[in-house]
């Protein structure tokens, strides 16, 4: 019989490797507990450490992210405002011509 494979959520990993870190439950319980193999555990906590400045850089990419988008809704603005300055000197130019001051 085949089993399906089982998925764990990122809170579900990082809650797993938090019970070895820091209420120091060996690995073995942990894996006989969750039904990992130990494999399965050290690989996460290896791709854990990989990928731990993440968490510290989180908010500057976010600042970044969030300034990017003000900048570029300023961007479309401006466009927009330029447009309508274009419609409006060509409809002064086009009433000057009639009235015959140009």
């Amino acid at each position: 019989m085949t089993q399906q494979r089982r998925r764990f959520s990122a809170q579900e990993k990082v809650a797993i490797l938090r019970r070895h870190f820091l209420e120091k439950v060996p690995v073995s319980d942990l894996c006989d507990q969750n039904h990992l193999n130990p494999t399965l555990f050290y690989r996460w906590q290896k791709e854990f450490f990989e990928n731990g400045a993440r968490a510290f850089e989180h908010d500057n990419g976010s600042e970044v992210r969030r300034l990017q988008d003000q900048n570029e809704a300023l961007t479309t603005k401006l466009a927009h405002k330029d447009e309508v300055i274009a419609e409006i000197m060509e409809s002064h130019v086009a009433l000057k011509k009639t009235l015959g001051r140009v």
